[in-house]
């Protein structure tokens, strides 16, 4: 009796196979001097996964307007310079954005580098965009959706519960209270209940994990097989 209620010997384990198909949707809008108005779609902000179970989102980005292939003073981060005999031509430092000609030039009233060919005029990324330029973000939704097999029980689920239907979907937003079972995610909410401030975070790129837990009841309580 001690190991088959205490130690819960009713229980076992077993072997799972599970898929997780992930959609965002949300549109931005931008207006800077030098690209004039932007819109953004998901094509623009969202990059090529980073690894299993997540996902990446642009939330800010600098801006090097008309960049062509050139020559043109390198950023100080690569190095200053007083004269040409500290640009050794045909030269890439670690830092380096271009390959060095071998002049010392001006960067700008006050410093001098060393003049590259590469990509000019180089980024200068000093002042990062504040607040984020994509800070509509916030308001992305997110739709998760899973299903999982134990193959050992012979049971099948998803998180698309019976409640969950096409009309519910297109209105509900997730809340832990409120709609537990909608699996429309809003990234502010997201990052909410991470505790942590989404202004501060999309100053940033931001790369969200998202990972997905199961836990078996017993039979009785098949229905609550619910990701958490």
């Amino acid at each position: 009796m001690w190991v088959f209620v205490y130690e819960k010997g009713y229980q076992t384990s077993s072997g799972l196979i599970s898929s997780v198909s992930v959609k965002l949707k949300g549109l931005a809008v931008t207006q800077l001097p030098d690209l004039g108005p932007q819109v953004w779609d998901v094509a623009d902000y969202v990059f090529p996964a980073q690894g299993d179970n997540s996902f990446v989102i642009m939330t800010n980005f600098i801006v090097t307007p008309h960049q062509a292939q050139g020559y043109c003073a390198e950023h100080p981060e690569g190095g200053t310079c007083t004269d040409d005999s500290g640009c050794p031509p045909g030269k890439a430092e670690r830092k380096a954005q271009g390959i060095r000609t071998g002049k010392c030039v001006a960067f700008n009233d006050t410093v001098q580098t060393c003049e590259i060919f590469g990509w000019c005029p180089v980024e200068v990324d000093d002042n990062v965009p504040r607040p984020a330029l994509l800070q509509e973000a916030e308001n992305f939704t997110l739709f998760i959706k899973n299903s999982i097999s134990f193959p050992r029980f012979k049971v099948n689920r998803r998180n698309l519960v019976e409640e969950v239907d096409a009309a519910y979907m297109r209105t509900c937003l997730y809340h832990k209270i409120l709609h537990p079972l909608c699996p429309v995610f809003k990234l502010g909410y997201v990052v909410q209940e991470s505790g942590q401030n989404f202004s501060t975070l999309a100053e940033k790129v931001w790369c969200q994990a998202n990972e997905e837990g199961w836990v078996l009841e017993p039979a009785g309580q098949r229905r609550l097989f619910n990701p958490r």
